[in-house]
């Protein structure tokens, strides 16, 4: 079974920088020819949102418009890790960010919930102004 576990959450003052990351278990990266992960986030009151993803076989990167440049996702096979390195933090970035894997590719779809049978339990994100 496949399970996402998010760490790295916390609060800074806008401008500040914070990493996220994601342990997988399950599975491994070289099992499968490609493999999609995600990061999204839910602020209060609004909508699950793609924030980045990666198709692993591919090396295939996708940002939404709002984090381009601030945002990097970056993958470590050898340690099935996913992670989120955001950096220029705004206070409109604040919400829950999760985890998400698909065991298939994911390409023009990286930001739709749909593609994505995993989840993990999100990790809080705060930044004040």
């Amino acid at each position: 079974q496949v399970q996402l576990v998010e760490s790295g959450g916390g609060s800074v003052q806008a401008g500040g920088s914070l990493r996220l990351s994601c342990v997988a278990s399950g599975y491994t990266y070289r099992g499968y020819r490609n493999v999609c992960m995600g990061w999204f986030r839910q602020a209060p009151g609004k909508g699950r949102e793609g924030v980045a993803g990666i198709d692993t076989g591919r090396g295939n990167t996708y940002y939404a418009d709002s984090v381009k440049g601030r945002f990097t996702i970056s993958q470590d096979n050898a340690k099935n890790t996913l992670s989120l390195q955001m950096n220029s933090l705004k206070p409109e970035d604040t919400a829950m960010y999760y985890c998400a894997a698909a065991l298939v590719g994911c390409g023009a779809r990286w930001y739709d919930n749909s593609v994505f049978p995993y989840w993990g339990q999100g990790t809080q994100v705060t930044v004040s102004s």
